[in-house]
């Protein structure tokens, strides 16, 4: 006997784009709430690390803290993607908001640092499931023409989470607890919860036949993305790049990217389409993202060691004067946004965008030792106007090259290809930093006639950004010059890592000038003002009628 099922309700909306607008705006509220809790969760925990680290003894394990999420959260979002494309959104991107906030108290209540390390990698997931959602709900809400400034928005999130989320965590963890870096999460976290699930529709695939999961590919692609991040991550700090350990973690994930375009080749639904990488605006978005994240975290990562080792500002100030460049990302993506959706044209904003943020880096790199404040302000400036409005149009153009139907799975890959990036960019100009820092201290000290205990000194940028360091220095230069030897030492450490810091913005220059090329050669699209199939493709979009699939809304 068959058990008789309500009715779908009449007035739940049929598709995405029919949302009431009390509806849409308290679902997108609970949308940036979501976004917010996973970018601020990115910087808020830097600034508390010493103190946890002294709070659990256990720096051995300091990298651990960071490189766990790091892999959790980018391995995570592919996968999502292609799941949210076949089961819909809404599960996702509570679920995701919901083990987030769990985690979140978990790494809280973490009694030393492997706890710690366990629950950022399983707060990783959130995040990773968060980002991947966020981003395609948007796509689903809104059609390309109207997306350019609702992506602009959202991204000023972002810049917003770089500029609060240091001062947050440096708040709460001196007038709290660093534990309350993670338990902040909660509150947020629970209203943007209480939004998604009382206003966001469930409108899922009603598919004829059951899809079936790519498991075998998941398990591939987990298997090279996570040797290859750990790899990056821990090369030349923990382990030098000539190791075994790297070299087998790179051996092995470079085999697992090898076998895995022949396993999405026999699966019905794979996890990663391959005709969505032989689509051009696709892959050239792809990589738009990757170089311009490489460029990007260069900058981030390193302008407070130019500021604190080379101009001699203390680690608050530093982390200060990062305001003026988000704060003109934040407006330049707001605007950015907003141009593109009244124009319908992205390709000469992105131009003009990436051209921008390879000029300010490459200020940046003409920046030496006698450098000031202002010099660097600006240059930041230049950087952070060229940064806002980029990034999202390499997303958006992706977006509106594609069916609807596989908005999740292409926004997922332009998510995932931004977070390798931004790996890539951290450990290799943090590579080259280190190589060159090593270099130029060692040529510097035998050009001007140092004494061979001094070398080791040299060698070591901590004299300039830690002032115990600072103070320990003249005690081990005792009988060796004194005061004199002690000036020495600290104007070659200077130069050094002047030098080294120049030839990283200049590696990154580079980088970015390879995204002004990508943008140059990628075909423009216009903007479609509806969520009708993407001119090149024959597919109907969700939500619409296709001949094996149905939108299917539950109240």
């Amino acid at each position: 006997m068959t058990t008789p099922t309500s009715p779908p309700n009449p007035s739940a909306p049929l598709a995405y784009s029919e949302l009431p607008k009390r509806t849409l705006y308290l679902t997108m509220t609970g949308l940036m709430l979501s976004l917010l809790l996973a970018a601020l969760d990115q910087t808020v925990v830097g600034t508390a690390m010493p103190r946890i680290v002294a709070d659990l003894n256990g720096f051995n394990h300091y990298a651990w803290v960071t490189t766990a999420y790091l892999l959790t959260s980018t391995a995570v979002v592919p996968i999502v993607g292609k799941l949210s494309d076949l089961y819909g959104r809404k599960q996702f991107l509570v679920g995701g908001a919901v083990f987030f906030v769990i985690t979140s108290m978990l790494c809280g209540l973490a009694a030393d640092m492997v706890q710690l390390s366990l629950f950022r990698g399983l707060q990783g997931i959130g995040a990773g499931i968060l980002m991947s959602s966020v981003f395609t709900v948007i796509s689903v809400i809104f059609p390309p023409a109207e997306r350019g400034k609702i992506q602009g928005i959202f991204g000023a999130v972002f810049g917003l989470a770089s500029i609060t989320g240091p001062l947050v965590g440096g708040f709460l963890t001196d007038q709290q607890s660093w534990r309350w870096v993670f338990y902040v999460n909660l509150p947020v976290g629970a209203a943007a919860v209480a939004m998604l699930v009382t206003q966001f529709p469930n409108i899922r695939p009603n598919h004829l036949t059951r899809p079936k999961i790519d498991f075998l590919g998941a398990i591939v692609l987990m298997a090279a993305i996570c040797p290859l991040l750990l790899a990056l991550s821990l090369g030349g700090h923990e382990y030098t790049w000539g190791s075994a350990e790297i070299l087998g973690l790179l051996g092995f994930g470079l085999v697992m990217l090898a076998i895995f375009p022949f396993v999405e080749q026999r699966a019905s639904e794979p996890i990663i389409p391959l005709r969505l990488l032989s689509h051009r605006i696709v892959t050239i978005a792809g990589l738009g993202l990757l170089v311009g994240a490489m460029g990007m975290f260069g900058a981030i990562l390193y302008i407070p060691l130019f500021i604190q080792g080379v101009i001699g500002a203390s680690a608050t100030n530093s982390g200060l004067l990062l305001a003026p460049m988000m704060g003109t990302m934040v407006v330049s993506s707001i605007l950015g946004g907003q141009l593109i959706s009244r124009t319908g044209r992205y390709k000469l904003a992105g131009i003009a965008g990436m051209g921008t943020m390879t000029l300010g880096m490459l200020l940046l790199a003409t920046m030496g030792p006698d450098a000031d404040y202002g010099t660097v302000i600006r240059n930041m400036m230049i950087l952070g106007v060229g940064m806002g409005p980029t990034m999202p149009i390499f997303t958006l153009a992706a977006q509106n090259a594609v069916d609807v139907r596989e908005l999740g799975v292409v926004t997922s890959f332009t998510q995932f290809s931004r977070s390798i990036g931004g790996t890539l960019g951290a450990a290799l100009f943090g590579s080259l930093l280190t190589n060159r820092f090593g270099e130029l201290s060692t040529s510097l000290a035998v050009e001007r006639g140092l004494p061979p205990e001094a070398f080791e000194l040299v060698r070591n940028p901590q004299a300039l950004v830690d002032p115990s360091a600072a103070e320990a220095l003249p005690a081990a230069l005792v009988g060796s010059g004194g005061t004199e030897l002690y000036d020495q030492v600290l104007v070659t450490v200077k130069l050094a890592l002047s030098g080294a810091l120049h030839d990283m913005f200049l590696a990154a220059t580079l980088v970015l000038g390879l995204g002004v090329l990508l943008m140059l050669v990628m075909r423009e699209v216009p903007l479609r003002k509806t969520h009708r199939p993407a001119p090149d493709t024959g597919r109907a979009s969700e939500g619409g009628a296709r001949p094996e699939v149905a939108a299917r809304a539950e109240s």
